[in-house]
């Protein structure tokens, strides 16, 4: 008997079976991690209590941490900051904003200290390098220079940390966390109006840092959670509870309208 000739067209349909299989392998490995991740919600819970610790206030996170630390540098270089506006500003509507950063920032740092002994939270005592060169081009400058040095870097920090604080309250868990960052988008958001009363903010500059610097993230805290050294107990001057204040006289006016009668 005769062995059957071949069927045409079946060695390339089975190598195309082979391909079409391959293909589909290929496609399921590369989806079943994203699947696996996105139906167990377990797995970001897993990435977020890794860097939390238990409180009896709460959960502290990473990003809890980093924001006590924040706040206590910015009193550190933002308070010696107002208190050089109060001295050399040539304006009033500049040393009322250095009075408002004197105030509002002791404020903070008495709060922030308490917040960080509560939870056993080691803070800086010191600014940083780039907060220490920021003092230092404002112990430079004089005159007018100053004035819109100061407003321009000023506003510039406090527009930054103005994220932040609203990045923290939207997602701590942390009920004395939630409270003093409560208190620093208060005392945030005077400084910001108070300094754009001065009449020195330059708006189209500052929109181009901070889309340079993009959106904020958590950094991880250097500061290692419970029992830590305190803080220390400096404080630049007596703090006093946050005062509301009407806003200053801008240094110059707006421009008259053109063609108006």
């Amino acid at each position: 008997m005769r062995p059957r000739p071949p069927i045409k067209g079946r060695g390339i349909l089975s190598g195309t079976g082979l391909i079409i299989m391959c293909l589909a392998a290929t496609l399921v490995a590369l989806v079943y991690p994203i699947w696996s991740y996105e139906d167990r919600p377990e797995a970001g819970a897993d990435v977020l209590s890794a860097q939390t610790v238990a409180t009896m206030y709460g959960p502290l996170s990473a990003l809890d941490r980093d924001f006590l630390t924040k706040v206590r540098l910015a009193g550190l270089w933002e308070l010696p900051a107002g208190q050089q506006a109060q001295q050399k500003g040539t304006t009033e509507a500049v040393r009322t904003a250095g009075r408002h950063l004197v105030e509002g920032h002791a404020f903070l740092d008495e709060r922030v200290r308490s917040v960080a002994a509560q939870l056993g939270i080691g803070l800086p005592n010191e600014p940083d390098d780039r907060q220490r060169g920021w003092l230092e081009e404002l112990d430079a400058a004089q005159g007018v220079e100053f004035d819109r040095k100061f407003a321009n870097v000023l506003r510039l920090a406090h527009g930054r940390v103005f994220s932040v604080v609203a990045q923290v309250r939207a997602a701590t868990r942390n009920l004395l966390v939630r409270e003093l960052a409560d208190d620093a988008n208060t005392t945030v958001l005077d400084h910001i109006k108070v300094l754009e009363a001065t009449g020195y903010v330059d708006f189209d500059a500052l929109a181009r840092q901070l889309a340079s610097t993009g959106a904020p993230t958590p950094a991880g805290s250097s500061a290692a959670p419970g029992p830590v050294a305190g803080p220390g107990e400096v404080v630049p001057v007596t703090p006093s509870p946050y005062p509301s204040h009407t806003l200053p006289p801008a240094a110059t006016g707006p421009p008259a309208p053109r063609g108006g009668s």
